[in-house]
């Protein structure tokens, strides 16, 4: 990041970035997890709250983190979560329109890209000096994670159109 603040001022800046995509990956999923799980209320209001709660402590360990690794491993267990909801939306036991599972999947595809280019520090690693100031990986990562929200944003038109159309069978 660019700015003359020296390294409580870069601190800063760098939590409040790490809250902004918390917050992104936390709230972007919620509907995820509700529509997988609509059918069940108990179950799906559990989740939520499981999610919520992993969240919590994915920005405590984001926040916190001393390194860029364990930066990304933070987001670690939310990925898992998601992963998990496809895994039941794939087999027929969550709830949710067939064609936004695929939106989903290069959702967290290319946010984990983004993560990975952002701690190799490809391309800056191979000239120094030369991405200072313009396509760093810290900016390619910013435009992996926009592009995932476009999936999310894609994904979640797909199920709201969806939801329209389906009602819970009767238990």
């Amino acid at each position: 990041m660019n700015h003359e603040g020296g390294a409580p001022v870069y601190h800063t800046l760098l939590s409040l970035d790490m809250l902004g995509v918390c917050m992104v990956n936390t709230l972007g999923a919620l509907p995820i997890v509700y529509i997988t799980l609509l059918c069940h209320p108990f179950i799906r209001n559990t989740a939520l709250l499981a999610y919520v709660l992993l969240s919590i402590h994915g920005v405590y360990c984001a926040v916190t983190a001393r390194s860029n690794l364990r930066r990304l491993r933070s987001f670690a267990w939310q990925a898992l979560f998601r992963f998990f909801l496809f895994t039941l939306r794939w087999s027929g036991v969550g709830t949710g329109s067939p064609s936004s599972l695929r939106h989903f999947l290069v959702m967290d595809f290319l946010a984990m890209l983004g993560g990975i280019v952002n701690i190799s520090r490809i391309p800056e690693r191979f000239r120094p000096g030369l991405f200072d100031y313009w396509c760093n990986s810290h900016q390619i990562m910013h435009v992996l994670v926009v592009l995932s929200i476009v999936f999310l944003h894609w994904g979640m038109v797909e199920d709201l159109l969806w939801l329209n159309n389906y009602h819970c069978l009767p238990e």
